[in-house]
């Protein structure tokens, strides 16, 4: 086959997060599910790949080596890669879109990609919270995926998300994390409920936190994280008769016996742990902390920080679920409580 006539069918999109090798790979997938490349047509060498398509030898060798291990390519010494197989393309193809990729988010991204497995080909973008930048990802893509995936979180300006999001096809849309009020029609969801999640979760570790007499929960004005958040926090400290403030920035934030700290944001922890580590103040004794959503290092920092988490794994499970089903429901995320002595 012709270099120049392979061209047609590759196409790499360098504001995507998915691996160039998995674009390249999922372009052949794709021009043998239309019958564009044939059982027995040799592929392009790798040094053609490299040459042709400004991709390095790396790329183009993992790209291969994955379509081989998936049953699609065959090869031969010496004369390199043919389509063995025609009937190994995914019966998926999914558009997923994060707002971000962090410790948490990626265990949603590993769980969604490990319950695929090969019957998914996933395009994978992160739109950093900018409500601009997501709206043109959403709209400069096309209309032939099975799914999408979205997990949609605003710093600013995502009032009128759902404008962008109903022109989606509903049967194939499956929302993440957050509810969106103004989606129309019968679409999937796997969410967290905000608000009912961390009063409960406090309840839950109310015989440790009757050791303290004021709760601060460190939520910065400019934010993505709900405001069902602070409601549910809010209700848990009147019901339970707590003293409680909204810390808008730790740095400035006096640290006082009998204070239990709910951290939101990672670099928001490092500098409270800095503060209190500072002072002569003893945590898990004279002042709490309690740190949002788990990740493996909370497990041993300080001796183990308590955490009130989503269960991330579990809502990437949910959501490949939901894909290999085609079911439209709409399913609440657990929530946890870990204690551990930083409480």
């Amino acid at each position: 086959m012709k270099s120049s006539r392979f061209l047609e069918y590759i196409y790499i999109d360098y504001y995507s997060s998915t691996p160039k090798y998995v674009q390249l790979a999922n372009s052949i997938i794709k021009s043998v599910r239309e019958g564009k490349l044939i059982i027995n047509e040799t592929l392009p060498s790798i040094n053609e790949l490299n040459c042709n398509f400004e991709i390095s030898r790396d790329t183009a060798e993992k790209a291969y080596k994955h379509l081989k291990s998936i049953g699609l390519l065959g090869s031969v010494p010496g004369k390199g890669y043919y389509i063995k197989n025609t009937e190994a393309g995914q019966q998926f193809k999914v558009f997923l879109i994060f707002n971000k990729l962090s410790t948490h988010k990626k265990l949603v991204y590993d769980a969604i990609v490990d319950g695929l497995g090969h019957e998914a080909a996933i395009d994978f973008y992160i739109y950093n919270n900018d409500f601009e930048f997501f709206k043109k990802l959403i709209q400069n893509n096309s209309n032939d995926y099975t799914h999408y995936v979205i997990l949609p979180h605003f710093m600013d300006g995502g009032e009128n998300v759902h404008d962008i999001i109903n022109t989606l096809p509903k049967e194939r849309l499956i929302i993440l994390d957050k509810l969106v009020p103004g989606i129309k029609g019968d679409f999937a969801a796997v969410y967290e409920n905000f608000e009912k999640d961390i009063f409960q979760a406090l309840e839950e570790a109310l015989p440790q936190l009757r050791k303290y007499h004021t709760l601060k929960i460190i939520f910065p004005e400019y934010t993505y994280f709900p405001g069902e958040i602070l409601k549910g926090f809010f209700s848990f400290c009147i019901q339970y008769a707590f003293t409680y403030k909204v810390v808008h920035d730790i740095q400035g934030e006096p640290i006082n016996e009998g204070d239990v700290f709910i951290n939101l944001m990672e670099n928001d922890l490092v500098v409270l742990i800095e503060r209190i580590l500072a002072t002569e103040l003893k945590i898990g004794k004279d002042v709490g902390v309690i740190s949002y959503n788990e990740t493996p290092l909370k497990k041993i920092i300080l001796n183990g920080l308590t955490t009130i988490s989503t269960d991330f794994e579990k809502m990437g499970k949910m959501t490949s679920d939901i894909i290999k089903n085609g079911s439209t429901g709409r399913y609440e995320v657990p929530f946890y409580l870990t204690l551990r002595s930083s409480l």
